[in-house]
């Protein structure tokens, strides 16, 4: 799987379409960005404003986002 990089560039509405336009969100799939890549692009809370929209989840760990692309009932174990 090849992964397209992050150019300065790049807008904000082009961002979330590469993230949300890839293949994982479709299919119910996770993807991760790190925390500072959100930060630099379009900020904390406009990214979970966008992850809150499409009824999906948002996790934090290590300096990683973690989207779990599903609207379903969510349950961590430990």
């Amino acid at each position: 799987m090849q992964m397209t990089r992050v150019t300065s560039s790049q807008t904000r509405d082009q961002w979330l379409a590469q993230l949300f336009g890839a293949q994982a969100v479709h299919k119910g799939g996770v993807v991760r960005r790190s925390v500072r890549d959100v930060d630099r692009m379009i900020g904390r809370e406009p990214f979970k404003r966008e992850v809150q929209l499409r009824g999906f989840h948002l996790l934090e760990c290590g300096g990683q986002f973690i989207v779990i692309c599903n609207s379903g009932r969510m349950v961590v174990h430990v």
